[in-house]
């Protein structure tokens, strides 16, 4: 398929590379290095970033789940702020977009100048997920895609594929070359949270799914080298 604007999510914890929390530099500035390849050949880029290397659901069951949410939101914020900066070292400009204000650190999201920043080369980054609590960054993620008109979401997870069962806990795992969204929501493999994939099922976004960890996994997924799974819409 033809790309000529993707959206590359990322999770939290692939910024932390082998350290599980804070941040790895190696790593992200191999995932700028990559995006670099890709802004250069011009493809338009826009990211989201999980927030996990910093803090995942709540602390415990008495703490509010608006308020754990919330902490999650500024989780994505912080990591797009460092990531940003890691590209900018690259030689690439970005943009920081929210759903809610935060000062002069970002700008409000808006489709329009999203869209007009990546037709300049920009990489966008949209953190602080959709903005409303009880919502992932998986949502945050289709929804922006969807909102900018991107051609297919690149997700970037720990894991190559989608496998017929754990292959952590089965070696015998059978690997997904392609399937259907429509799989995803009716055996609820996990991949991405239910009303996301509902979301994405709905309004025809295709996903590519494959290891951040494999060598030039980003490049290669938009040069016709893939090895993940294809998620037809």
């Amino acid at each position: 398929m033809e790309m000529k604007r993707i959206l590359l999510k990322l999770s939290g914890e692939a910024l932390a590379g082998d350290k599980k929390s804070g941040f790895d530099e190696t790593t992200v500035r191999n995932v700028a290095s990559q995006v670099k390849q890709l802004t250069d050949k011009g493809i338009e880029v826009s990211i989201v970033i999980g927030g996990g290397n910093f803090w995942r659901g709540r602390t415990s069951d008495t703490m509010d789940r608006v308020k754990a949410d919330q902490i999650g939101m500024l989780a994505t914020v912080m990591n797009c702020i460092y990531a940003a900066d890691m590209f900018r070292q690259e030689g690439m400009e970005t943009h920081i977009m929210t759903p809610f204000s935060c000062g002069s650190m970002t700008e409000l999201f808006n489709k329009d100048k999203a869209i007009s920043y990546m037709e300049n080369k920009s990489v966008v980054f949209f953190a602080g997920g959709t903005g409303h609590p009880y919502f992932s960054t998986d949502m945050a993620t289709v929804l922006m895609a969807i909102e900018t008109e991107a051609d297919v979401i690149l997700s970037a997870k720990a894991i190559d594929g989608v496998y017929d069962s754990d292959p952590k806990l089965n070696p015998d795992a059978v690997k997904y070359d392609r399937m259907d969204m429509k799989d995803i929501v009716d055996k609820k493999l996990g991949v991405i949270d239910l009303a996301s994939a509902v979301l994405a099922m709905e309004n025809h976004m295709p996903m590519m799914l494959f290891g951040l960890n494999s060598e030039n996994s980003i490049v290669k997924s938009v040069t016709g080298e893939f090895t993940g799974t294809y998620i037809t819409a």
